[in-house]
């Protein structure tokens, strides 16, 4: 199962306890994936369009608690417009009054999550979105968002407006507010990892980049004394260069501060960085 199954399989298992609360969780899976219609003998019916199983059976449980209503059964006109009364319709946002209440505004965000959100893998980006039918839905849901202190983002993609969050701290507080624990530790545990990865490779990148940045210097260094040896003569170099070109020809992996340690008295790291390029300024001037 993909993590955003595991979120919404988590989520389809929490029930809120308040009434008001159930109804604002409905409100939302109606509002973003509901549908009513008549069936062949003209009854009413009420419906989800949707391939997960966990948020049909929670809709229906939903709705078995608020209207007594059962899953498969014909409804009445007047039991259809109470629910449309109470729950809100398909084709408008969700009457405010109605999610006045911030538990409200956390079930409401839950079933929007079921009925019309998705969340990628983890290990390969951060992006969590809702897919919405219209502008003023979307408008909606991002200001409830904001309202828990989340910076949601709205695109049009094609026909649709998307509202979404690419922050993995972003997600991983959308998650708390929906009240997904489980779904959450995951979360945080993969991008812990994932930082750990990535602070690894960084050091490693910065070690590789620092040994290559040596031993070139290294190389360079060697071939200026190599050139002064052979045109000039060490005997023609002062006391302090001749003993620094020797050590450099004796310990060409070492670095600079190590390098100080074997003259004699022993130099430091800018000592011996000072007469390397005394060293180099000579070989380039005598090429």
């Amino acid at each position: 199962m993909s993590f955003s199954g595991e979120v919404k399989e988590e989520l389809a298992k929490h029930i809120s306890s308040a009434r008001h609360c159930q109804l604002a969780e409905l409100a939302a899976v109606v509002s973003f994936c509901g549908q009513f219609g008549r069936d062949k003998e003209g009854g009413y019916t009420i419906g989800f369009q949707t391939e997960n199983e966990a948020l049909i059976k929670k809709g229906f449980t939903l709705l078995k608690k608020l209207f007594n209503i059962e899953a498969g059964i014909c409804l009445t006109a007047q039991e259809v417009q109470d629910i449309i009364r109470k729950a809100g319709g398909t084709e408008e946002p969700v009457n405010p009054l109605t999610i006045k209440n911030s538990c409200c505004k956390r079930a409401f965000l839950r079933g929007a999550f079921l009925s019309a959100g998705s969340i990628s893998d983890p290990q390969k980006g951060y992006h969590l979105e809702f897919v919405c039918a219209n502008e003023k839905k979307a408008v909606q849901l991002r200001e409830v968002i904001r309202e828990f202190g989340i910076e949601a983002k709205i695109v049009l993609r094609k026909k649709y407006y998307v509202v979404y969050l690419k922050e993995g701290s972003a997600i991983v507080d959308l998650l708390n507010v929906c009240e997904a624990p489980v779904s959450l530790m995951n979360l945080e545990n993969m991008r812990i990892l994932k930082e750990m990865r990535n602070s690894v490779n960084r050091r490693v990148n910065c070690e590789t980049a620092n040994i290559s940045k040596t031993v070139n210097a290294s190389a360079r260094q060697i071939e200026d004394i190599e050139y002064i040896r052979k045109h000039y003569g060490f005997e023609k170099l002062p006391e302090t260069l001749r003993e620094m070109a020797e050590a450099r020809l004796e310990y060409p992996d070492a670095p600079l501060k190590e390098l100080g340690g074997y003259l004699t008295p022993p130099v430091g790291k800018s000592g011996v960085n000072h007469r390397l390029r005394k060293l180099g300024e000579l070989a380039e001037s005598l090429r």
